[in-house]
């Protein structure tokens, strides 16, 4: 039996921490607030979880092994935290048929879909859409508190909200308060305000979502309505539907900016500027509910999501936006993993 510190109870932390605590070893998890904490980059209404990518199919494998590891934490759990409403990529012609055969190299179900049939929705010009019927959305502030509910109940996990954490270190975190804790494996899964705690490069980006209610006369065409991505004037914008308590979200890369650091100020508006994109047709019918932005990190090489050895007794999982909540259970096996390795 091995001991794990985690520092950060975003999704990342959380799962790893239940498959510590399942597979016999003592986890304790610390966050500067509360756990689940609001002010997390994990905490929001719903994220997606997409499993085909087009052109990668060692990918899109990878990922129809998330999701079933998210349909595992859903039986864990006893509740639903996964919304199997497919998810349309809209493209040309030949990306359609990309994505169609590499749907079907990984065994996975697609389908091309016509943009007539989801007629809300504004697609780019010469574009259709391709459905993934295994990608759907989840329900990220319902699992965060389920999965707090689940370990503190759990005799060999420990939660230690509202205690932060000022330094780390080989097989040891040293608390804020002058405390010291020691552990076999340290892994440090903060959001990139406490970026200082591990000297490891990373890009910051600072992204704005909007949140909708759609008009009453389509809330019924929404309430089964897929995720879809790769919409919006330059491709790269995308929606997630509302339904089980969630609101219509938007964003886009239009709006994803790079920044020194979490306490840079915004000099544009933003928000306006998404909601110039063309996302959905009548546009003026929808309610602008909440606007949010999300911070997170990413691996200054090639700009994706990180997970970083950067001593042998300590990882490091900077906060990385949408896809690295969907990963979390993928990258919690890892952890695990080298769990295993210090125990034996």
């Amino acid at each position: 039996m091995a001991s794990v510190a985690v520092v950060g109870a975003g999704v990342t932390g959380l799962v790893t921490a239940i498959g510590c605590a399942r597979a016999g070893h003592r986890v304790t998890v610390f966050d500067r607030g509360p756990i689940p904490n609001p002010a997390s980059t994990s905490f929001d209404q719903h994220r997606a979880l997409r499993v085909l990518r087009p052109g990668d199919v060692d990918g899109t494998r990878r990922m129809a092994g998330a999701r079933r590891r998210w349909l595992e934490l859903e039986s864990l759990l006893r509740t639903r935290i996964f919304r199997p409403v497919g998810v349309v990529t809209a493209g040309t012609r030949e990306e359609l048929g990309q994505a169609i055969d590499t749907a079907g190299e990984a065994g996975l179900p697609a389908v091309v879909v016509s943009p007539e049939t989801l007629s809300p929705v504004e697609f780019p010009a010469g574009t259709g859409g391709v459905l993934d019927p295994d990608a759907g959305v989840l329900l990220a502030e319902r699992f965060l508190r389920a999965a707090a509910e689940w370990l503190a109940a759990h005799p060999a996990a420990a939660l230690r909200p509202r205690r932060a954490v000022a330094d780390v270190g080989e097989h040891r975190v040293s608390l804020a308060d002058g405390t010291a804790v020691d552990a076999d494996l340290v892994l440090v899964a903060t959001g990139p305000g406490n970026a200082g705690l591990i000297e490891q490069p990373v890009t910051l980006y600072r992204q704005t979502m909007i949140y909708l209610r759609p008009p009453g006369k389509l809330a019924s065409w929404w309430a089964s309505a897929p995720g879809v991505g790769r919409i919006g004037a330059d491709r790269t914008a995308w929606l997630l539907p509302p339904g089980a308590g969630t609101l219509l979200k938007i964003s886009s890369n239009a709006v994803c900016r790079e920044i020194g650091s979490t306490m840079d100020a915004d000099r544009e508006a933003w928000a306006e500027r998404l909601l110039a994109e063309p996302i959905f047709t009548g546009a003026a019918d929808y309610a602008v509910v909440a606007v949010r932005d999300c911070h997170y990190a990413a691996d200054p090489v090639d700009d994706g999501p990180m997970l970083t050895r950067v001593h042998p007794s300590v990882w490091s999982r900077p906060a990385c936006g949408g896809s690295g909540f969907a990963a979390a259970p993928l990258v919690a096996e890892e952890i695990l993993g080298a769990v295993m390795e210090v125990s034996a």
